[in-house]
């Protein structure tokens, strides 16, 4: 399913190559990006890769959006501006017809958000401030999330996810709060998803990525540079350091020939007997 079907970035240069985020994309205005079900933003650091779902997510003002600090010259919000002179494009439905609204399950996960997850599995503090404001987030008061924390229920919950804490390591933590969040019918932005994940891990979580793509009506735009993500995504792959963002296969990648190159060196070593 395509609920996004293009992006466009601002076609405005400034005279000031430094002022955020027009900087980032300096060279790129007006620069155009066409979706798939699952399309990737690779780059390495620096590249944009996150300043671009950030901006994605703002524009379509879905759950996880960022906002991000005005950068300020005089009295000119640089970042809202920027943002007003990006462009986007929804797709169709089965039935040709123009999607109206996003799914409220569309969401920009970070990988902050990630490792967020596991901390407040891993501290009993974190985590009881994370279930008040889970509460209150649910429509209660201060007061009766509180009370929420000492009822039976509460109890209950608490001791669960504290159990997790001793069964799940950070890996399988991060791994089970994807395979949890995950919705069909909704349109996912990921930042590095693999942050945290084993190799095996990476591949597991990219199997479901295709299978919920394929299977559940879902459409993911995912910032990554793992090699393993990107060898097993069915996914149109932009390369955010070319020029011209250009579309790329996996193996075109420079961090993915860095490894082939590394492994490839050390291949007599595999050899041994």
């Amino acid at each position: 399913m395509i609920y996004l079907q293009s992006f466009g970035l601002s076609s405005k240069r400034l005279s000031c190559p430094n002022i955020y985020p027009y900087n980032v994309f300096r060279g790129r205005e007006g620069m155009l990006f066409f979706f798939d079900p699952i399309t990737v933003f690779y780059g390495n650091n620096g590249s944009g890769k996150s300043t671009l779902l950030n901006q994605i997510s703002n524009k379509l003002a879905i759950k996880g959006k960022e906002h991000a600090t005005p950068n300020k010259f005089g009295i000119e919000d640089y970042c809202g501006r920027f943002l007003s002179e990006c462009s986007y494009c929804l797709g169709e439905d089965e039935f040709g017809r123009t999607i109206r609204m996003l799914s409220k399950d569309s969401c920009y996960i970070k990988s902050e958000d990630i490792l967020y997850e596991i901390k407040k599995i891993q501290q009993k503090t974190v985590l009881e401030e994370s279930l008040v404001y889970d509460q209150i987030s649910d429509g209660k008061s201060k007061e009766e999330a509180d009370g929420f924390l000492e009822s039976k229920e509460g109890i209950i919950l608490e001791k669960n996810i504290l159990f997790a804490q001793e069964k799940y390591s950070n890996g399988e933590t991060a791994f089970q709060f994807f395979d949890e969040f995950i919705r069909p019918n909704a349109l996912y932005l990921l930042d590095e998803p693999e942050v945290s994940l084993s190799p095996s891990n990476q591949v597991r979580l990219a199997e479901k990525i295709n299978e919920m793509a394929r299977l559940l009506g879902c459409q993911f735009i995912i910032a990554t540079h793992s090699p393993f993500m990107l060898g097993i995504l069915n996914a149109k792959i932009y390369d955010l350091d070319s020029k011209d963002f250009k579309v790329s296969s996996w193996t075109e990648l420079e961090n993915v020939r860095y490894f082939y190159d590394f492994f490839e060196k050390h291949k007599a070593e595999f050899e041994e007997e």
